[in-house]
């Protein structure tokens, strides 16, 4: 079953809502992340990307980052802040506008046995370098017999950010998960954006590092361990970030957010939502949710892209070849974007992804339901 935007349409009520949730991301983090402890600190997600970047220039000489605006600039999101001024223009590389261009240079220098950071402005522009990124980094280990590591990093935001139209809105998550070769990683928070960065750039192959324009400037906090130039989140290990018993919610990127606030206004009547934060596409931590639907019995997926062979279809179909299926007492519900391209229109990109009314309708309607009633 599929909740999509086009039902949003009709939610006549939430359009009053939606305006007070302009600010709800900040709100998230004291929400979302009850690890605090003496030693903890906050951290955007935008300093804690600077931070794994700047350590792992620092630890190896191979490292180098390369991109549209990432030197003299500090990088369009400011994510590159200070990196050209401390490692110089040889390991801090203004390109020119042309992705299929420096993607390869990239993947060349990486079969070549360094280890290029090849920031995109935007995903989307990542379509004008998908043939180096799928054919030339995802398959050449596979190719070569295992002889030839590619040991590439291909990062930047992905997904919707806010009034910028159908052509840069795109999230790219179903379509890299999709290919053998790459692995990929979708950070929420700030200790996400450090640790999934880091073992990207350390991983021996490709590996995709899908961010989100919106989380750049948030705050969360961020634990003693995560401070730590040698943390590190293994790839392909989600993780829970709320427990709960009466139905689980699997997301991934800025959708978790909406997620653990669904669940806070949820647990005010009573009801236990457990949050699992995939924090990696592929390989997917099927595991993970298998055990959360033995326990709770229920289960709906969020994501920002289209449901339309999306990851939230992906988890549908896994969840089927499980024997999780068993223990289904409701049919899994995918909650995700409008199968529409991203409308310009403020009103109406408003209706085309799911927000915290939504999550939270879909849950009680999901709660509702029995199979075969």
């Amino acid at each position: 079953m599929t909740f999509l935007a086009t039902s949003i349409r009709n939610a006549a009520p939430l359009v009053a809502r939606r305006a007070a949730l302009k600010q709800a991301p900040v709100a998230l983090s004291a929400i979302a992340q009850k690890r605090w402890n003496s030693n903890s600190v906050e951290m955007t997600v935008r300093d804690a990307l600077n931070q794994a970047l700047e350590e792992e220039l620092s630890a190896d000489e191979k490292v180098f980052l390369l991109g549209e605006e990432v030197a003299q600039y500090n990088g369009a999101y400011k994510v590159t802040r200070g990196l050209l001024d401390k490692f110089g223009p040889k390991r801090v590389i203004d390109t020119p506008i042309t992705e299929a261009g420096f993607a390869g240079l990239a993947t060349g220098a990486a079969l070549s046995g360094l280890k290029p950071i090849c920031e995109f402005m935007t995903f989307n522009f990542a379509m004008q370098a998908i043939d180096h990124i799928v054919n030339s980094a995802a398959k050449t280990h596979y190719m070569s017999g295992g002889t030839v590591k590619c040991p590439i990093v291909f990062r930047g935001p992905n997904g919707a950010a806010a009034g910028v139209a159908a052509q840069h809105s795109q999230c790219f998550a179903a379509w890299y998960g999709s290919v053998p070769g790459l692995k990929v990683v979708s950070p929420w928070n700030s200790e996400d954006a450090k640790g999934l960065l880091k073992a990207a750039i350390r991983d021996p192959n490709p590996v995709v590092v899908l961010e989100n324009e919106l989380q750049y400037g948030l705050s969360f906090p961020m634990s003693e361990e995560a401070q730590s130039s040698d943390f590190v989140i293994p790839i392909g290990k989600a993780k829970v970030e709320r427990e709960g018993k009466d139905i689980t919610v699997v997301s991934h990127s800025r959708s978790v957010g909406f997620c653990m606030e669904a669940a806070e206004q949820l647990a005010k009547d009573g009801i236990s939502v457990e949050v699992v934060n995939l924090r990696s596409i592929r390989p997917l931590d099927v595991d993970t949710i298998v055990k959360s639907v033995k326990k709770t019995n229920r289960i709906i997926t969020v994501e920002g892209g289209w449901a339309s062979y999306g990851v939230g279809s992906e988890i549908a179909a896994q969840i089927m070849e499980s024997d999780a299926f068993d223990y289904l007492d409701a049919p899994l519900t995918r909650v995700a974007g409008a199968d529409v391209p991203t409308p310009y229109a403020a009103n109406l990109e408003g209706y085309a992804f799911p927000d915290t009314p939504i999550i939270t309708k879909v849950i009680r309607d999901t709660l509702d339901k029995k199979i075969g009633a």
